[in-house]
């Protein structure tokens, strides 16, 4: 029987076992020290799941409208850090539980009726996730904006493209910038996507079998705006598919701010000299006085392992488990909440160095022409004139080496005679697109590097932002 002073027992299932745990013991199984996040999502599922017993006559009116002010009193307490969390109580679930039953008598032990602290935990990660994929798809449409802005502002300059790390074709600066914006978009993509299998609810799934009582698992749902609830209670318990695939999202968003980071370390060096980053976001070194070190950056690139690991620890932890439910799956929260964690502040950290970035056109102008980055156009200007693209390829390609065995640092350093020689299609106006800036201007397809296709990649992204804000 229930205690007089309605004091619950220290733990749910003390009544079985008997003894006591051991304090390492408690200590070694406890949670609450991190799922103590979870609070307000737990509150919000046990309001819906009490809503719902009592639409289906297993609570009285007074029942759960005590059970909704002792719950809505305990979230105020832990919202401001008036809430005193025991780790004795294991987790965030009983801690609540226990703190309810205190507050609001007998109402609070029948909360849950029909409910498991397996389905109880299911749901309310997956209402974290839900959130944090929101509040991660903001982040991300909030660094695109500050591509833009940068592209929009300096993207008109012109500098060189890279493949093997190697000069390529010249491109407008904002050609680059909203490369990231595409990638950015892949991954909100892939999160709007990986919602659709979070938002789903377990809850009425109970321990593992269901339950028999006359419970309506849609109608708790539909509370919590889930569109749908899970079929299989053996599968609503044990399912952390969504888990790893949103650790697998956190892990491409985390690749590519690293790949960005990486591509800006080599920016702000001597040697490329391209952009600076304002000293907010250096640091300086302890022995050198000139240094400016990109560490911010670094750090960036540097925490993309962290992310990868957890998303591995999520895949081993759940490679050999049994159905249904089992204790490894606490520490699920673990790695999540770590990726989760820092995603999110890599993300801050991106845009606050893109809006406080410059770019310096006259250092990239300087080399801009170096590496015969016009051979390509000139390739295609001959092929205008008829001749096959591999044929073109070779006669550019000797022609290349005809610069470097006169040590011309440029294709328009040629005269026409020489060029001649190797095709005599060629005329004075091969001098009209030679050099960076010329190619730049030369470019017709959809998706390329030049100014034209700048202003209407801009334009698209705008109009898609605007969209969805």
């Amino acid at each position: 029987m229930p205690s007089k002073n309605n004091t619950p027992p220290k733990k749910s299932w003390q009544a079985r076992i008997g003894a006591a745990q051991d304090a390492l013991a408690v200590q070694f199984v406890e949670s609450l020290s991190f799922d103590h996040r979870l609070a307000k999502h737990d509150i919000l599922g046990s309001i819906a799941h009490a809503t719902m017993l009592h639409s289906v006559g297993l609570l009285t009116a007074t029942d759960l409208s005590e059970i909704k002010r002792g719950l809505n009193s305990i979230l105020a307490d832990i919202q401001t850090k008036k809430f005193h969390f025991d780790i004795s109580q294991e987790d965030i679930h009983m801690a609540i539980e226990a703190a309810l039953i205190k507050l609001v008598g007998e109402p609070g032990r029948k909360l849950h009726t029909a409910r498991s602290r397996n389905d109880q935990v299911a749901l309310d990660i997956r209402l974290w996730c839900r959130e944090a994929i929101s509040l991660l798809t903001n982040k991300i449409s909030d660094l695109q904006r500050t591509f833009i802005k940068m592209a929009t502002e300096q993207g008109h300059h012109p500098m060189p493209s890279f493949t093997h790390l190697q000069r390529a074709q010249p491109i407008v600066a904002g050609h680059e910038m909203l490369a990231w914006c595409e990638m950015l978009q892949r991954d909100k993509d892939r999160l709007a996507d990986c919602s659709k299998r979070v938002n789903i609810s377990p809850l009425g799934a109970g321990a593992v079998g269901g339950s028999t009582l006359p419970i309506d698992r849609a109608k708790s749902a539909a509370f919590l705006n889930m569109p749908e609830i899970t079929h299989n209670s053996l599968d609503s318990i044990s399912d952390r598919d969504f888990l790893c695939e949103l650790a697998f999202d956190l892990s491409m968003i985390a690749m590519h701010l690293s790949r960005w980071a990486e591509q800006w370390i080599l920016y702000v060096t001597t040697e490329f000299g391209f952009m600076r980053i304002a000293d907010a976001f250096t640091t300086g070194s302890s022995m050198m006085p000139q240094k400016r070190n990109p560490d911010m950056l670094e750090l960036i690139r540097g925490k993309t392992g962290g992310v990868y690991g957890q998303l591995l620890a999520l895949l081993t932890m759940m490679k050999a488990q049994p159905l249904a439910y089992n204790r490894d799956m606490q520490e699920d929260k673990r790695s999540i909440f770590f990726a989760y964690d820092t995603v999110d502040a890599c993300l801050t950290m991106a845009a606050a160095i893109v809006l406080n970035t410059t770019l310096l056109p006259d250092r990239i102008a300087d080399r801009l022409d170096e590496g015969f980055a016009d051979a390509t156009v000139m390739a295609e200007y001959l092929v205008r004139k008829g001749i096959p693209f591999r044929t073109a390829h070779h006669i550019v390609g000797s022609l290349v080496a005809d610069c470097e065995k006169k040590s011309f640092a440029h294709l328009g350093d040629l005269d026409l005679t020489s060029m001649q020689e190797k095709s005599p299609l060629i005329d004075e106006n091969i001098y009209r697109i030679l050099g960076a800036n010329k190619a730049i201007q030369n470019y017709k397809s959809h998706g390329a590097g030049g100014l034209p296709q700048l202003k209407t990649q801009l334009k698209r992204w705008h109009k898609l932002l605007t969209s969805t804000t």
